[in-house]
């Protein structure tokens, strides 16, 4: 729009000159005023040519406006023709990092202040609507608020220990709600990170104070564990030591056992061969061989008595008669 302004100027400019010049010579006149209105016509021309050319820088994105209505289109980076009437706003459609502190209360109440930052960038394809709607400082307008709205949304949802175990959670959280409200105007979250959390100094104290206790109680346990391993340790010790002891004293007694059995079985082995070689003849001979010659006052009867009587009459008299 300036350059055709320009080239109105200039035009008008030309003509008025072309008409007021003054000159002795008419054809020196005549001759000046034609120069004079070539040189409008041309300047005139390159100020048309020039309004109808733009130049997007690359990274953004042109949003083409016909007297204060937003077309329905965009530019992309490079030279793009227009209407010598048309205006280009150029909106900048690279990565953005939003940074942002704030002061929000977890669901246990607890005071507490963020600090993070937000990448993002523009959708071209609805970078003129965004413009229709929010305007050159969407950042501000926009995103700012947005921004300091979900992340304390997704805050009061997580306790204050919970923020502290769970910072990539809360980024992820406050990152899905951001673009879901985001997107619809046309802008992109990219990531969120969550770089600080500080709470109250009473609280830090009494976090504090918690974890002492708990690595206190730890360590109590674990010393109980130890305490309760060595005891089971020398309590099977003791067992082990009990079961080979009676291992011991089981193989002495085995082996106590199989020599009296061994013993008893040569002694019956033994007795069973002289039981096999005793015989009524061998009987006898021994009973004669022990006999003292002198007969028993009184004797029981049986067939071997009598032999034994009988043999000792006849030894007697075999010796009178010698």
């Amino acid at each position: 729009m300036f350059m055709i302004i320009l080239g109105v100027i200039i035009l008008v400019g030309g003509m008025f000159l072309s008409i007021c010049t003054v000159d002795t010579s008419r054809h020196n006149r005549a001759a000046l005023r034609t120069a004079i209105r070539t040189v409008t016509v041309i300047l005139t021309v390159i100020c048309l040519v020039c309004s109808a050319v733009t130049y997007i820088p690359t990274g953004y994105t042109g949003i083409v406006t016909t007297f204060g209505k937003v077309h329905d289109s965009t530019l992309d980076a490079g030279i793009s023709f227009k209407a010598p009437w048309d205006s280009v706003v150029r909106m900048d459609n690279r990565e953005q990092r939003v940074q942002f502190e704030l002061e929000a209360f977890s669901k246990d109440i607890q005071e507490v202040n963020i600090r993070g930052s937000v990448n993002l960038n523009i959708d071209k394809a609805t970078a003129m609507n965004l413009y229709r709607e929010v305007g050159i400082g969407y950042l501000k307008v926009l995103v700012a608020p947005r921004v300091q709205e979900d992340v304390k949304a997704i805050t009061s949802k997580y306790t204050a220990e919970q923020l502290i175990a769970n910072r990539n959670t809360l980024s992820d959280s406050i990152c899905e709600l951001l673009r879901e409200d985001l997107s619809i105007n046309g802008v992109n979250v990219i990531s969120i990170a969550i770089e600080n959390i500080d709470f109250t100094d009473a609280f830090t104290d009494a976090v504090e104070a918690k974890q002492v206790a708990t690595q206190e109680k730890q360590r109590a346990q674990t010393q109980q564990e130890q305490q309760t391993m060595e005891a089971e340790k020398a309590a099977q010790r003791k067992k082990i030591e009990a079961e080979a002891n009676a291992e011991v004293v089981k193989i002495k007694a085995d082996a106590e056992a199989y020599e009296i059995k061994t013993k008893a079985d040569a002694e019956a082995e033994a007795n069973e061969k002289i039981a096999a070689t005793i015989t009524d003849e061998l009987i006898d001979y021994t009973q004669v061989q022990l006999w003292n010659g002198e007969l028993p006052n009184t004797y029981v009867g049986s067939e071997n008595a009598m032999s034994i009587v009988q043999t000792g009459i006849d030894k007697e008299e075999t010796k009178e008669e010698n």
